[in-house]
């Protein structure tokens, strides 16, 4: 095996000591413009690659941040993991990225192992399970930047970027009851999580506000996935008070909506569909499906800008902020009733 080539290797070469050429690789202002270019282009001929983990630990950073999601097969969490890699690369940092798959037990774990491989913050969207935050803590302890975004916890004093819930849970009503539905139906996931919940409230408010009665037995709490999606459309449709519209939790949940309403010969818009975050498949489908957008390259960005800011602070969590995205519905195909 070929041994690795080392700075002593580089100071061999050029006849100098081992100090002066770290300090020409690190950018050291007493080393000459001439020195630092002849040690630059001896590393270059000799292959020399840096030892991170030595720099590292003399410097007190990775350079590297965990980002945790619940699944990167969701378009919406793929784009903001691209946006703050993107935001983030100028200034040197690489992301790792940990799938929860919606347990909290992986998320546990990812938090661990994240920590162990010295990251120097992370970024989390909680999964579906998570209701004890306590594995966050230990972030928090360590004084590394902890910023949630999408799914969040107020229980934890961190900053957070998400989207107004509330209003596109309540727009997305809105645009079905101006489209001319009157018995909007909503499946959403089981567990409690504070982003469900507040489009869930959203939903009822826009009904009561437009003088719509609220069905318990329109509210279908299941999971979130293409198989409840047909779950909940089928349980609605076999009801004796059918829906004319269908509100789901997300993208996925309302593809399965749609796949059942054709199903039985009730094809969207004849039954409204409306679902959350405007995954790319959405605009695709026959027929292509109404969806809120939730803006996951702002929220990307302002994730890399709010870490930025965090990492120069000798107290990351000084001046926390609490940035909140406003939603806005896409019209398709699914929900344009006034063109049947």
């Amino acid at each position: 095996m070929k041994k690795k080539t080392t700075i002593y290797d580089i100071a061999k070469e050029l006849d100098i000591t081992v100090s002066t050429v770290s300090r020409a690789l690190s950018g050291f202002p007493a080393i000459s413009d001439a020195t630092r270019k002849a040690v630059v282009e001896m590393a270059k001929k000799l292959n020399y690659s840096p030892n991170k983990l030595a720099s590292a630990l003399k410097s007190g950073k990775t350079h590297i941040i965990g980002v945790i999601v619940p699944s990167v097969q969701a378009h919406f969490f793929a784009s903001i993991i691209h946006c703050i890699e993107d935001g983030l690369k100028d200034s040197g940092y690489r992301v790792i990225i940990y799938q929860s798959n919606e347990s909290v037990e992986n998320e546990i774990n990812g938090v661990r192992t994240l920590l162990e491989a010295q990251v120097d913050g992370i970024m989390a969207s909680m999964s579906l399970e998570t209701k004890d935050v306590s594995h966050f803590a230990e972030i928090i302890k360590q004084n590394k930047p902890l910023i949630l975004f999408d799914r969040v916890d107020l229980e934890l004093k961190v900053p957070t970027i998400t989207l107004d819930d509330f209003k596109a849970g309540y727009i997305a009503t809105k645009h079905l009851i101006d489209q001319g539905y009157k018995k909007i139906a909503f499946v959403t996931t089981v567990h409690q999580i504070k982003i469900f919940n507040d489009r869930l409230e959203g939903y009822k408010a826009a009904l009561a506000d437009h003088n719509l009665p609220l069905m318990e037995e329109h509210i279908i709490f299941r999971g979130l996935s293409i198989k409840d999606g047909r779950f909940g459309a089928g349980k609605l449709m076999r009801s004796k008070n059918k829906p004319d519209a269908i509100i789901a939790g997300d993208d996925f949940t309302a593809l399965g909506v749609i796949k059942k309403l054709k199903e039985i010969d009730e094809t969207p818009p004849e039954v409204g569909v409306i679902g959350f975050a405007n995954e790319a498949f959405s605009a695709y489908i026959t027929p292509n499906l109404s969806t809120i957008d939730q803006h996951a390259s702002q929220m990307g960005k302002e994730c890399a800008k709010m870490f930025l800011k965090m990492i120069n602070q000798e107290n990351p969590y000084l001046n926390m902020e609490h940035i909140v995205l406003d939603p806005a519905v896409v019209e398709r195909e699914s929900t344009n009733k006034k063109d049947k």
